[in-house]
């Protein structure tokens, strides 16, 4: 028996609850998000979300500004029948219809979680490299991306910010996907090999 796959736009709190629930960062992006909502039998099996990314300088390495370039920041699904590779297709295809002007999607996989990239392998995304770890605040005990913890408290100063402390994050293998044949050829020069085995395994 077939499964029935509905991709479409969802509410904040649908696509917070999914990550909240199923995303092992148990948080959501900061900024401007795009959120597309995973349904499997008419049944939420839970969302992509879409964001600017972590820093303002996101498309500069490739000649573009903020509104040609965006990041995918979470993929966050309960248990699910559907290759993630074509969930997340579907989901670009959405993402396009109603931007016109994006070129470029870039994502990240966490090789501190185990992943490597697997499912932008499956979809031909094209990989660029692995990044070393960024800095990130640990607040209590909550650790976040300097951006979101500038965009919660107003500040991302360990000095001001009580409980706090930096921490080191693991690295992170790099995908590209480009959303127009001009981009393509562009980025291609970039390609490397996909990655078979984890750096900090």
């Amino acid at each position: 028996m077939g499964v029935n796959l509905k991709v479409d736009f969802c509410s904040h709190e649908a696509a917070k609850y999914a990550v909240m629930k199923w995303h092992y960062s148990k948080a959501m992006p900061a900024g401007k998000l795009i959120k597309i909502g995973v349904w499997e039998n008419e049944s939420f099996t839970g969302v992509i979300i879409f964001s600017r990314g972590a820093t303002v300088n996101i498309g500069k390495p490739f000649g573009l500004n903020q509104t040609e370039v965006c990041e995918l920041t979470r993929v966050a699904l309960s248990k699910h029948n559907c290759n993630v590779s074509r969930i997340i297709s579907l989901g670009i295809k959405l993402l396009k219809k109603y931007n016109e002007g994006l070129r470029l999607i870039v994502s990240y996989a966490d090789s501190g979680q185990g992943h490597l990239g697997i499912i932008y392998q499956a979809g031909n995304w094209l990989y660029s490299g692995y990044h070393t770890g960024e800095i990130y605040i640990n607040i209590n005990g909550h650790v976040m991306h300097r951006r979101s913890v500038h965009a919660k408290y107003g500040t991302s100063s360990i000095e001001k910010l009580k409980g706090s402390k930096k921490v080191y994050a693991s690295g992170k293998y790099k995908y590209l996907m480009p959303l127009d044949k001009k981009m393509r050829k562009k980025i291609e020069v970039l390609r490397k090999p996909y990655p078979k085995e984890l750096k900090n395994a």
